[in-house]
């Protein structure tokens, strides 16, 4: 047995965890070691985010669609949740353009299914296992319009780079209409009448309406090996790997 599980299991002991407890940390650990497994047999590429409810004949699901394609055309790895809407948009596009579309999927009360168009799969018990393994699988993250869960991912992603716990990576909102709302709060509200985040912190991410930045963006970082993580890298202690 691996000496850091013996000191891990040493630890749980010592610590008295009821049973259900050490149950609970054990479903942990699969489903993060499980997903850490299945990430590194592909090279990080784009994650895209979005509403599961949005229609295949939506604008911003063609949109989508269309980003999936050049993405896979330019040799970029195309990553979702794996289920329905704008994530089945994305998958769909790149997969018809012969790329390497991969679906991180969750169960869920009313059953999300894969979508057909992954060529790699994987299903999470817990969210934040997911969010973890859609973090790291990527360079660039693609945020359309969506819903509390693309909120959340959203928030998660931007907290991270906030306070360095992983590098600054190109971070695109789709869709001016839908997000220049909210960036008005985080600014009117959030930055200059509460000053809850400073001036610097709205410029993590870009909105826009132009998917061809993200594939530029994408294309500037280039192609990392299958053997690489740009999150494995600490930069002068600036960042803790996630």
């Amino acid at each position: 047995m691996d000496e850091a599980v013996t000191k891990w299991l040493e630890q749980i002991a010592d610590e008295k965890l009821n049973a259900e407890d050490v149950e609970r940390s054990l479903r942990y650990a699969k489903d993060l070691e499980r997903g850490l497994a299945k990430i590194r047999t592909y090279a990080q590429g784009v994650s895209v985010f979005g509403s599961a409810r949005l229609k295949p004949d939506s604008k911003y699901c063609k949109l989508a669609t269309k980003l999936g394609f050049l993405l896979a055309q330019n040799g970029h790895p195309v990553i979702t949740g794996g289920g329905p809407g704008i994530m089945e948009a994305a998958n769909k596009g790149c997969y018809e353009a012969g790329g390497r579309s991969i679906g991180l999927n969750i169960q869920l009360a009313h059953e999300q299914h894969i979508n057909p168009y992954v060529t790699d799969e994987m299903e999470f018990h817990y969210f934040f296992a997911r969010k973890v393994m859609l973090t790291m699988s990527s360079k660039v993250y693609v945020f359309f319009p969506g819903g509390f869960g693309t909120m959340d991912e959203f928030s998660e992603i931007l907290i991270l780079m906030q306070e360095a716990k992983m590098p600054k990576m190109p971070m695109f909102l789709i869709g001016k209409s839908f997000w220049k709302p909210l960036d008005k709060y985080f600014y009117e509200k959030m930055e200059r009448q509460m000053k809850t985040i400073a001036k610097g912190d709205r410029s993590i991410y870009r909105i826009t309406d132009d998917i061809e930045e993200v594939v530029e963006a994408a294309n500037k970082i280039g192609h990392p090996s299958i053997y690489e993580n740009l999150y494995n890298k600490n930069h002068n202690n600036k960042f803790p790997s996630i």
